[in-house]
């Protein structure tokens, strides 16, 4: 992926995105942004530049609108329960294959993969989602080859991940990927990243 100019990462925000199905990622960006020679952008953006309300309450202000984002090298888009009538938006379905067009790499997390798929963007992919979303996966595309085991599945254009905490693992391989693994350990390290759930 070109580095001629400033990479440009926009996270995709609406109405019921699950709070750390975004905001793990953003953070994760966020941070490489900070330590990064490459001085990558990172931005939010919800379709009309409004604040959303996530799932579980949490307000957000987004940088700015789908119109105003600009071309972006990655697409980071979020599950939630709001993705459930996006899947059946037919023009949200259409800006989603436009940004995949126009945008080198597209990465979902969590149930965000259910609009992935409702769009065609994982005919015939391995791909991956939260555990309790592959009956509705394979309901919107049954020729997706779902992974029910990986934290993540980069297949080169596109990247899903499973669920809610699964984005900042994909987050940190997204900066192992775009500039390096040393990289992603510093971001790693800069967050206290090292999993030891107590249960």
């Amino acid at each position: 992926m070109s580095t001629t100019r400033s990479l440009r990462v926009g996270l995709f925000c609406f109405d019921g995105t699950e709070e750390l199905d975004l905001v793990g990622p953003w953070e994760v960006l966020s941070v490489w942004a900070e330590l990064s020679s490459l001085r990558p952008q990172v931005l939010t953006f919800s379709f009309d530049g409004t604040p959303v309300r996530c799932a579980k309450g949490l307000r957000l202000v987004p940088d700015t609108s789908a119109q105003d984002i600009g071309s972006l090298h990655v697409l980071v888009y979020p599950g939630g329960a709001g993705t459930r009538p996006l899947t059946v938006d037919r023009e949200h379905l259409a800006w989603v294959r436009g940004m995949r067009a126009s945008t080198p790499l597209v990465a979902s997390v969590c149930t965000g993969a259910l609009v992935l798929a409702a769009a065609g963007l994982l005919a015939g992919r391995p791909a991956t989602t939260h555990w309790a979303a592959f009956d509705e996966l394979a309901a919107l595309d049954p020729s997706v080859l779902a992974d029910t085991s990986a934290r993540f599945v980069d297949d080169g254009d596109v990247i899903t991940s499973a669920g809610v905490s699964a984005g900042i693992d994909m987050a940190l391989h997204l900066v192992a990927r775009l500039e390096s693994p040393a990289t992603a350990l510093a971001v790693r390290t800069e967050i206290q990243y090292d999993p030891q759930p107590p249960v």
